[in-house]
């Protein structure tokens, strides 16, 4: 739930009057910076082994293991049902969310698939037992909100505070880890030419990899948000400096990922459709070796927030049209922020 998560979860967590946290920290995704929980009597129940993010909320904490105390309050609560209006709701909203799903997999086509569709693509050709991995950007987001996960050990995203380069080596891992296990790695352009040198790794020990090079000549993730800040998206795109106008809005940088993954070792696929994508997966699979597949994808075309909101402060003080216009929109969302305490 929070910025990062459903329609369904979102709607449900706004107006709910208690909470039952589970190992979560609350942190600023989750609560939709302290927005998502708008019942004016909301109250916070919270299982967790750290006692500091036991308290949050002003909760009633309890400072234990998970599982075994799910399991106490499942007998504590035997034969309880919610009422059948809210079990209806909540099963409309289910439905609600994976035809969402289903139309962000599947959608009308344009000529360049959208970083949804790839996800739904590699979604739909793994096995239960695979394992998809990412990290920074817009993509954990973005799995988060649309990976149908068919087993406890299928899903791996190291979201943190945007984990760049974490991506192609905790595939690494994850496949030393479990060797019986195709492993994905999803990475945009970005991450990768932070750490994708990872790959030679995978190589030498002769550990393979099916990585999905998400490709759209930038920062698509931290240009919305600039962007959504009034900031226009500064150098989040990968252009030459114009000299013109002495901005970072030329010609497009000649970066060849293609050749820099086989020069680390990978066999390379470069794809144009989810069609072409699909038969990549599968040579891949068939194959002993680490495959990159290079698939572009839309720079625009992002899956949007739903129901959610991030507090991230805007210049008080600007010159710049935008950025004023969004500092007004920033103080008018603030005024929804709850501090339970």
């Amino acid at each position: 739930m929070g910025v990062s998560g459903t329609l369904g979860a979102n709607i449900i967590a706004r107006d709910a009057d208690l909470i039952i946290v589970v190992g979560s920290r609350l942190s600023d995704f989750i609560t939709a910076s302290k927005t998502a929980f708008q019942h004016p009597d909301v109250r916070f129940i919270t299982i967790n082994v750290a006692e500091f993010d036991a308290a949050k909320h002003a909760a009633l904490s309890l400072t234990a293991d998970a599982r075994v105390t799910l399991e106490e309050l499942g007998d504590a609560v035997q034969g309880y049902h919610v009422n059948l209006d809210y079990a209806a709701q909540i099963a409309k909203l289910r439905e609600e969310w994976d035809a969402e799903v289903d139309r962000i997999y599947h959608p009308d086509h344009s000529e360049t698939l959208s970083q949804g569709e790839v996800i739904g693509v590699v979604n739909e050709f793994s096995d239960p037992k695979d394992v998809l991995i990412g990290a920074a950007g817009s993509l954990p987001g973005d799995v988060q909100k649309l990976w149908r996960t068919r087993d406890p050990k299928g899903y791996d995203v190291e979201f943190g505070y945007s984990c760049m380069g974490y991506e192609v080596a905790g595939g690494l891992g994850i496949k030393m880890a479990d060797p019986s296990r195709e492993v994905y790695v999803l990475v945009g352009d970005g991450s990768y030419l932070l750490m994708g040198q990872e790959i030679m790794t995978a190589v030498q020990e002769g550990y393979k990899l099916t990585i999905v090079l998400v490709n759209n000549y930038g920062h698509s993730s931290i240009n919305g948000l600039s962007e959504a800040t009034g900031a226009q998206g500064f150098g989040t795109k990968f252009l030459y400096r114009n000299d013109a106008t002495g901005q970072l809005d030329g010609e497009t940088l000649p970066v060849d990922l293609v050749a820099n993954a086989a020069s680390l070792g990978a066999r390379v696929i470069e794809v144009d459709s989810a069609t072409s994508l699909k038969t990549a997966l599968g040579e891949a699979k068939a194959s002993d070796r680490t495959t990159v597949i290079k698939v572009d994808v839309d720079f625009e075309k992002r899956v949007p927030s739903y129901e959610s909101w991030w507090d991230v402060p805007i210049a008080e003080v600007s010159e710049v049209g935008t950025v004023q216009q969004a500092y007004e929109e920033y103080e008018t969302a603030k005024q929804k922020e709850r501090y339970f305490l």
